[in-house]
């Protein structure tokens, strides 16, 4: 077995080798940072999708705030300070001096263009799903000062705002791009079928980055992206699989943000039952899929990690129960539901490590208790047509794969998204809880606490619209050249100005 061991790793050493010989050992300031995944796009507007935010967050395009990892609180950005001015004005003053990539300056203009430009439905927007229903003005006072007036009262707004990346004011206003322009330390030099490459901006505000140039490719086979790390090919890779984090001196597991789930589609049947619904959760043997992720995973009891403000502790995820499962499935076709529908199973390529092992293996599980399943991998922007509305009609029902990230402090970043009617992943509608979700986004203190662990716990008993998988640790292969260690973030940034290089 060691032979077999050593042999395999001397493999995928020599295929990774043999396979990227113009990807020649990265020297000087530069380095190779390898992804799991070709980004979809680079549209700033979908900076909350990994494959995209991994490239572009704090690197190329910036937001007025960012969250703190550890505390969950908005602190400076692009804004300096904010106020509120009464409960539905925010006033945010800018830092001066700020320039675009492109020389544009950074000012109360920029913002209100940046923000009207995300809200203003002239092409989907992934990051507006954060704001749920909040409507948005925005008001230049000076330049250097800008107000934000909401619809409603909205209390996290300067947490809201973590996620609107600012723009050139040259960026087109009615569609999305991929040669984006931010104020970050980085701009973009190259982005093609191979690779995205970027160049250090020497007119960036803040601190001069020790990193000159970085190149960005993507493999799919967690191993391959180790080797490629092992030997020099690359010097980063932000997601391998447990079986490949074999190496102490390079290799790092952390607790990131990332809930895995399957999202139900509840609007069609048989999954518009939900006897059909728990079932599909009461069949997966939990503790077995956990292997796939590693001894420290968490299992899952709702959408956001235990720390996230509307957590609920009391919320105890779904057992492993086969014959429930069976059961109610049983009670479900004597009553008339097609349960022997067939059902459309869909995963992303690349969306985590081990996940297409991970779907193969609950697939076999619904099967075994009397489902119909059948398993579809898409690529990423493909997936998005199932993930997000408008759904395809012609879809039939479907389970779809999703990793959320929140790593914002608060619920307000998951809720609406996932529950509200008008939520861009949400299938189903119940206008009782749109009304109870609009309330505890307008709340405050413990208050909005108790509100969204409420929600929580009718969204887990009464309409089970997913089924929670796990809170994800994350294991980052690091080059010896680097200083740098992956925290919380990394699934959705990886700040190039951070990154320092050993002597």
């Amino acid at each position: 077995m060691r032979h077999r061991g050593v042999l395999s790793v001397a493999c995928a050493i020599l295929m990774a080798s043999a396979a990227w010989p113009a990807l020649a050992q990265t020297g000087g300031k530069s380095i190779t940072i390898v992804l799991p995944e070709q980004p979809s796009n680079l549209e700033p507007c979908g900076s909350i999708l990994t494959d995209v935010g991994q490239v572009l967050n704090q690197n190329i395009t910036e937001p007025l705030t960012i969250i703190d990892p550890q505390s969950g609180t908005p602190e400076p950005k692009l804004a300096t300070k904010w106020e509120r001015v009464d409960d539905t004005t925010w006033r945010f003053h800018l830092r001066d001096g700020v320039k675009f990539q492109d020389g544009k300056d950074f000012n109360a203009e920029a913002v209100a263009f940046s923000i009207k430009r995300m809200i203003s439905g002239a092409f989907n927007c992934n990051n507006l799903a954060k704001f749920g229903s909040a409507k948005l003005t925005v008001t230049p006072i000076d330049k250097l000062t800008v107000e934000i007036k909401t619809a409603k009262p909205e209390p996290i707004l300067p947490t809201l705002l973590s996620v609107a990346m600012m723009v050139s004011p040259n960026t087109p206003a009615d569609k999305a791009v991929n040669d984006p322009v931010g104020t970050g330390p980085y701009k973009l030099n190259a982005f093609t079928p191979q690779t995205v490459v970027l160049d250090r901006f020497d007119g960036y505000w803040g601190k001069k980055p020790e990193i000159e140039k970085a190149t960005y490719v993507w493999r799919a086979e967690s191993s391959l992206r180790a080797a490629m790390v092992q030997t020099g090919e690359a010097q980063l890779t932000p997601a391998i699989a447990i079986q490949d984090a074999t190496n102490p001196a390079t290799d790092f597991s952390y607790l990131n943000s990332e809930t895995t789930a399957i999202r139900i589609d509840t609007g069609l049947a048989p999954l518009n039952v939900f006897r059909v619904r728990k079932a599909l959760n009461l069949a997966i043997y939990w503790q077995g899929l956990a292997g796939l992720f590693g001894a420290d995973v968490i299992r899952a009891s709702q959408m956001v990690v235990p720390g996230i403000n509307g957590h609920n502790p009391d919320i105890k995820p779904w057992s492993y129960d086969p014959e429930q499962a069976t059961k109610l499935l049983e009670e479900a076709r004597a009553d008339g539901v097609p349960v022997n529908t067939e059902i459309r199973l869909i995963g992303r390529n690349g969306i985590y490590p081990n996940g297409n092992e991970a779907l193969e293996a609950m697939m076999s599980m619904w099967q075994a208790a009397g489902l119909n399943i059948k398993l579809t991998m898409l690529d990423v922007a493909d997936w998005n047509r199932y993930m997000q509305k408008p759904f395809p009609p012609e879809r039939g029902p479907t389970l779809v794969q999703i990793m959320h990230d929140n790593n914002k402090g608060d619920a307000a970043f998951t809720v609406p998204i996932f529950y509200h009617s008008s939520g861009q992943y949400s299938t189903f509608s119940d206008p009782k809880l749109d009304i109870r979700i609009d309330e505890a986004r307008d709340l405050t203190d413990k208050a909005r606490t108790a509100a969204f662990q409420e929600i929580f716990a009718e969204v887990h008993d009464q309409i089970a619209p997913d089924i929670p998988m796990f809170h994800m640790i994350g294991y980052t292969r690091v080059g010896p050249r680097l200083n740098w260690r992956p925290n919380l973030t990394t699934n959705s940034e990886i700040p190039l100005a951070e990154i320092r290089l050993k002597n």
